[in-house]
């Protein structure tokens, strides 16, 4: 890991305006520094955004660069119209390694992934994805192949039932969160 400087700022209003969050670390709940958050620039670093406190509900990707308002983020796939928490996601240089599961608890078909996966059905033949386990780097899963629909960050641990953590979430895909952002 190295010393890579992470910042993100938040604004009420869109193209910049307004109050404003400056942020360089996880956030849990940013209600009391913004009543709400309709633009906002990444300086460095990646970040997920959450639509809800302590890093719940939705979860968007954001690297390096700047979003003048919630239309424009949520034209990128964003599936909420306002950000309530943040998380950074440290750089991770080596191997990525992750343990993907057909059924909850680690059950049925598994498959190791090293690299991105657009379709699981595709590559392995394998319906459902509803628990894995991930060993080294930090990874986005998604709802459908191709990177598409809800996302959500997954970091080295254990995740036993999808359905429990994300009210019934599939994935279909995953890809590796590579760069320095």
């Amino acid at each position: 890991m190295t010393n890579v400087l992470f910042q993100i700022t938040f604004y009420e209003e869109r193209n910049f305006q307004g109050r404003s969050y400056e942020c360089m670390s996880d956030c849990s709940d940013m209600s009391s520094y913004l009543s709400r958050c309709h633009s906002c620039r990444v300086e460095s670093g990646c970040f997920m955004v959450y639509e809800r406190n302590n890093y719940m509900g939705q979860q968007f990707f954001m690297r390096r660069g700047e979003y003048n308002d919630m239309q424009r983020m949520m034209s990128m796939g964003m599936m909420f119209d306002n950000i309530r928490s943040c998380r950074m996601i440290p750089y991770h240089r080596g191997q990525f390694r992750m343990k993907i599961y057909e059924r909850e608890n680690f059950g049925g078909q598994s498959y190791e992934l090293m690299d991105d996966c657009d379709n699981i059905q595709d590559r392995y033949r394998m319906s459902d994805c509803q628990s894995c386990h991930v060993m080294d780097g930090h990874w986005l899963m998604y709802e459908q192949p191709q990177y598409r629909g809800r996302m959500m960050y997954m970091r080295p641990g254990e995740y036993r039932s999808f359905r429990e953590m994300m009210s019934g979430q599939r994935f279909m895909s995953m890809r590796r969160i590579t760069d320095m952002c």
